[in-house]
């Protein structure tokens, strides 16, 4: 078993072809190092890190799609955009895998990296799905293309750029419809609702957006998205002002929960941290910010939340503390917040400005005015 620095030689190594192409996706030489690394005991965590470093590096030239796909696939794709009618499944299935290493780089890569990555299997999508084809085959490429619309509409929405997010979001969501599977409309809902919330030309949609997710995640034959849509419907009607009902929906989101925990397990479960992180934004708004504060910090006592995530409940227990009278330890959980999200996801930093109007009472305290040049720091060009 090499050390960790000769794996990461090596698998620059591998990422390569004798041709001195990168070829990245299942089925690679690349894919097959890793796979020897898992047999001989390498960590998940590990070869995720590994995989990320070597996406990241490889990508920055622009050919990251034909990088993603199988050694075999890139050749067919482009012969499938010019005789739709070649098109079958295996082509589908390579799509939906670069897609989903797309995604699984949204914590690493830059979003203008990530819109250059997406683009070309949103385009491909749109172009084979207006030909004629067996349905089977259509099916799988719609599926293909509402998880490609979904991840650009959110990586356009990370770039503020909120006219072709709602597009794209639209667009997912009519061809969504046009499958007979609920839950993967209303991964689209959910996604698009929580973009709406922070923007300023959505905010009054995104409780329709969450209701619509309710609705199709109770016709889903799963329970995994149930209490991510009822999660967020009791987000978007406590700031609404409809307390009751954003704690029925919380209720539910703490049963389907449980019902959903008998299944199996993966990394984009519902958790106990998500409802405590919920529950303390909701009392929040509700005013309860004693109440909001512990189910917050319950939330942020996990070690497997995300640091975009993290970030988000910082700002909220930040406002908790300054609603209970304490703003400068407020202002300190802050200083948290810039550091945990050093990717400046739009959620955390719309909710860090949230945060920041709250302190306008102590404008002139030297507390604030520290913090606004950390703010200031963190958003200025690196030289």
């Amino acid at each position: 078993m090499p050390d960790e620095r000769h794996q990461l030689l090596l698998a620059h190594l591998y990422a390569r072809t004798p041709g001195d192409e990168i070829v990245l996706g299942p089925g690679s030489d690349f894919a097959e190092f890793l796979s020897a690394l898992e047999y001989l005991g390498a960590s998940q965590a590990w070869l995720t890190s590994l995989r990320s470093t070597v996406v990241r590096t490889h990508t920055s030239n622009g050919g990251g799609l034909i990088a993603l796909l199988p050694p075999d696939i890139s050749s067919m794709l482009t012969s499938a955009l010019v005789r739709p009618e070649w098109v079958d499944e295996r082509l589908s299935a390579a799509l939906q895998s670069a897609v989903t290493d797309i995604s699984a780089q949204f914590d690493t890569l830059p979003f203008a990296r990530l819109q250059l990555l997406v683009a070309p299997v949103v385009e491909a999508s749109r172009r084979l799905l207006a030909a004629p084809m067996p349905e089977p085959v259509q099916s799988s490429l719609r599926a293909v293309a509402v998880s490609a619309f979904t991840l650009a509409g959110r990586v356009a929405f990370e770039l503020r750029d909120d006219m072709t997010s709602q597009a794209l979001y639209t667009e997912a969501t009519d061809e969504a419809g046009l499958l007979a599977v609920p839950w993967r409309r209303a991964t689209v809902h959910l996604s698009h609702a929580m973009a709406s919330m922070h923007s300023p030309a959505g905010v009054g949609k995104a409780p329709q957006l969450a209701d619509a997710a309710v609705r199709d995640a109770n016709r889903s034959r799963g329970t995994a998205i149930r209490p991510w849509a009822h999660a967020w419907q009791a987000a978007m009607t406590a700031r609404a002002g409809d307390h009751q009902i954003a704690q029925n929906a919380l209720e539910l989101a703490a049963y389907d929960m449980d019902s959903a925990s008998s299944g199996a397990r993966s990394g984009h479960d519902f958790r106990p941290w998500h409802l405590h992180g919920f529950t303390g934004v909701c009392q929040l708004y509700a005013g309860c910010a004693e109440t909001a504060h512990d189910a917050l910090s319950q939330a942020l006592q996990s070690t497997a939340m995300p640091l975009a995530e993290q970030a988000i409940l910082i700002t909220s227990q930040a406002l908790a503390r300054v609603r209970l009278g304490d703003p400068e330890a407020g202002t300190e959980l802050l200083h948290h917040c810039i550091e945990a999200c050093p990717t400046h996801d739009r959620i955390p930093t719309v909710r860090l400005n949230w945060a920041r109007k709250e302190l306008r009472p102590w404008q002139h305290e030297q507390f604030v005015t520290a913090l606004d040049d950390h703010l200031m720091e963190a958003v200025a060009p690196r030289t």
